[in-house]
């Protein structure tokens, strides 16, 4: 993707952070978001991108220009309190709003989550399985909000004759951190890892590198009505290997606690993501320990 105009929601997140700065190299990238972390937002417009300050409760995105090429919506809302009103109004009447003020793009993409499929033990999710409160346990609004804002999304395709694509990303990791990265601070601790009692716990992660070069692919097959697809890796890694591995990374002896109080596996099928898109390329044992040779090189050298 070049010399195009490009509009990326939540731009200081985990996800979104490294794939705004790896778009402006090429390309004009405005970023919308509350900026309460001056430091991202300091290094978005290093990186030249720019920064424009809106509140997705509200849902006024007046204050940007509605002429952008391509919309790549990966905000998300999660309120600690779990608050239903705030998080569905934030994720799913948002998604609307902006799909009405974007309607002249070439296509959106929005970025949702394998966690809204209905848990169902070490089943690998399709897109036509069954959907659910997935993740009640861990997060009380996520699951039902991230799938409100897909119907939300999949209407206003249709009503304003917008290519879109539905991505359900699942575990997301690299140089910027992750779920697993989160696990190795644990390790560091010395606190144990929870782990679902129906082990083990498996997922499909994807790598920052992989997510950046989809990007492309995912907007080039939007379509109306909606394209919907997981966006994965191949792979299906538990935590129990994972967090192993970065063990014999480190030297750093991983500790488990099983209980039913935490996510059980969700990982998924991504036939339709590879005869569509591609594949991911990042093998995830070259992912891990890139991830901490970026972020904690002195545990590599001990290790």
């Amino acid at each position: 993707m070049k010399a195009q105009k490009i509009l990326v929601t939540g731009p200081t997140g985990q996800v979104a952070l490294p794939l705004s700065l790896a778009l402006a190299a090429d390309n004009e990238v405005w970023g919308a978001a509350r900026f309460s972390d001056a430091a991202a937002r300091e290094r978005l417009e290093e990186a030249g991108v720019r920064c424009v300050v809106v509140d997705l409760d509200k849902g006024d995105f007046s204050s940007l220009p509605d002429d952008f090429d391509y919309v790549l919506n990966l905000a998300v809302s999660k309120t600690a309190d779990g608050d239903f009103d705030y998080d569905l109004r934030a994720n799913g009447e948002s998604t609307g709003l902006l799909m009405s003020h974007c309607r002249k793009s070439k296509a959106f993409l929005h970025c949702s989550t394998t966690g809204v499929y209905q848990a169902d033990g070490h089943r690998v999710f399709q897109e036509s399985d069954a959907l659910g409160d997935n993740h009640r346990v861990l997060a009380e609004t996520y699951s039902i909000a991230k799938i409100s804002a897909e119907v939300v999304a999949r209407y206003a395709c249709r009503e304003f004759g917008l290519p879109t694509t539905i991505a359900r990303l699942c575990v997301p990791y690299g140089s910027n951190g992750g779920w697993p990265w989160y696990h190795l601070e644990m390790m560091r601790g010395g606190v144990p890892v929870p782990v679902h009692t129906n082990r083990p716990s498996r997922y499909t992660p994807i790598h920052e590198d992989d997510i950046i070069a989809m990007v492309p692919g995912l907007l080039d097959i939007a379509s109306v009505p909606s394209t919907t697809l997981n966006w994965a890796g191949q792979e299906q890694v538990s935590i129990e290997e994972w967090c192993g591995y970065m063990g014999e990374l480190t030297g750093l002896e991983p500790k488990f606690q099983y209980t039913d109080n935490v996510l059980e596996s969700v990982q998924c099928d991504t036939r339709l993501l590879c005869e569509r898109v591609g594949p991911a390329k990042v093998n995830w044992k070259d992912g891990f320990r890139a991830m901490l040779e970026t972020r904690a090189p002195e545990l590599l050298q001990r290790g």
